[in-house]
């Protein structure tokens, strides 16, 4: 089993001058602590407008900066907007940052949230997920034909040789965003790497990972011309400590983590530069659903997180992203977590990964035949956000043209009373 780090770049309210400027710093100071011990990956997401929950507006500026400040560990896009970026660019920082440092980087693509991220992009949600799609067809072969012209419903641009190409032949590895069973089968189907945000039991990783593969080897449709990314990766919170009270007592920015990705989910952004999710946090933080947060991810002594480790490599997750900043968790707290895991944790997952991969060769070659299992329990978004409504693309549209065409009818009826 390999180990990721994951940064949000969360700040909460208050801010002071330097606050911005710390949390960059820190978590460059971080991943260069991280590559020492030899954690497998680095991963930076790309959010805008979320003003506490992320700071993390342009991953490859950041990423590019921890390229020159480590030598091992591999950097991912743990997501890039493909929504929000032209194709162009995205095909230019990539390959850009993938030069920097020496083939170290994955892309990972996504869609975007909702319409706070997106309006401002001149992006519909309605209409997230077929932008997404042609965008892949139109940025994959940029990274290596050097006359790619594409005609579509979104993008729209004569021949060009796109320019640097990446250092990574033909291109860095590819990964999706996935939140629910409907977007790991499709990862599977897509041949793409599963980037798992969702937070889920052993038994729904399992699950997942079963039906990922699955639809992998028997449902291939590929977006594009692209080389398979067998992989999944699960993201989840953490906090290592001498003693499950000391890792519990650190952690509460992982129980802010999911205040505010609920909170933004549920409620979208306020006004501009007044909102204070810090000060709506405090009741919450005592909540029983606050306490239960700090059961479910990796947080506890190491012994605590070996056990439930050794249940995510029985369910051949590829990959545990550990999610370490968050909240106002110190950069000292911070460091010493990635301390400890890394010396009394890390080394026995890293020795059975010829075992994993033994397994996985025999997956991809049907050597091993994977068992049937139910998908249906865990068909779920995540615990985090679980007061939230989700639609699938199909129900998206349905839902978005009612609610315009109420707007409409309640216009034409204002325009008439009016009259």
């Amino acid at each position: 089993m390999k180990f990721g780090i994951f940064y949000e770049h969360q700040l909460p309210r208050p801010w002071e001058a330097d606050s911005e400027f710390n949390l960059l710093q820190n978590s460059l100071n971080q991943i260069e602590l991280a590559d020492r011990l030899g954690y497998d990956y680095a991963w930076m997401v790309e959010h805008h407008f979320l003003e506490e929950y992320s700071h993390a507006s342009s991953p490859e500026t950041f990423l590019g900066a921890a390229s020159q400040r480590t030598l091992n560990i591999r950097l991912g896009y743990g997501i890039i907007q493909l929504t929000t970026n032209q194709p162009h660019r995205v095909a230019e920082k990539v390959s850009t940052l993938d030069l920097l440092s020496g083939g170290r980087v994955e892309f990972g693509m996504g869609e975007g949230a909702g319409p706070a991220e997106l309006h401002p992009f001149g992006t519909q949600v309605r209409s997230k997920r077929d932008r997404w799609l042609e965008a892949v067809k139109a940025v994959i072969p940029m990274f290596t034909k050097e006359d790619w012209e594409f005609h579509g419903k979104f993008y729209d641009f004569p021949a060009r040789n796109v320019l640097p190409k990446p250092y990574q032949k033909p291109h860095p590895p590819l990964w999706v965003a996935c939140s629910n069973i409907q977007t790991i089968t499709l990862a599977g189907e897509w041949g793409l790497g599963a980037l798992g945000f969702t937070f889920v039991s052993p038994d729904a990783a399992k699950a997942w990972v079963n039906h990922y593969y699955k639809n992998m080897l028997h449902h291939s449709n590929p977006v594009a011309d692209y080389p398979k990314n067998p992989n999944v990766a699960m993201v989840s919170g953490f906090m290592c400590a001498d003693t499950d009270e000391e890792a519990i007592e650190k952690a509460a920015g992982w129980t802010f983590f999911i205040f505010a990705l609920s909170h933004y989910g549920r409620e979208g952004i306020g006004a501009p530069g007044k909102g204070d999710l810090w000060k709506l946090y405090q009741d919450w933080r005592h909540s029983e659903k606050a306490q239960q947060a700090l059961t479910s991810g990796l947080i506890g002594s190491p012994e605590t997180i070996r056990n439930k480790l050794r249940q995510y490599e029985e369910a051949h997750v590829d990959q545990v992203i550990l999610l370490n900043q968050a909240g106002k968790t110190s950069h000292q707290d911070i460091c010493d977590s990635l301390e400890i895991f890394a010396e009394e944790v890390m080394p026995e997952f890293h020795e059975r990964e010829n075992e994993h991969q033994i397994w996985k060769d025999g997956v991809m070659s049907g050597a091993i035949k994977l068992e049937e299992l139910d998908t249906q329990p865990y068909d779920v978004f995540s615990h985090q956000n679980e007061d939230i409504v989700r639609l699938s693309p199909e129900e998206l549209k349905a839902h978005m043209a009612r609610k315009e065409a109420e707007q409409r009818a309640t216009a034409a009826a204002a325009d008439n009373a009016a009259e």
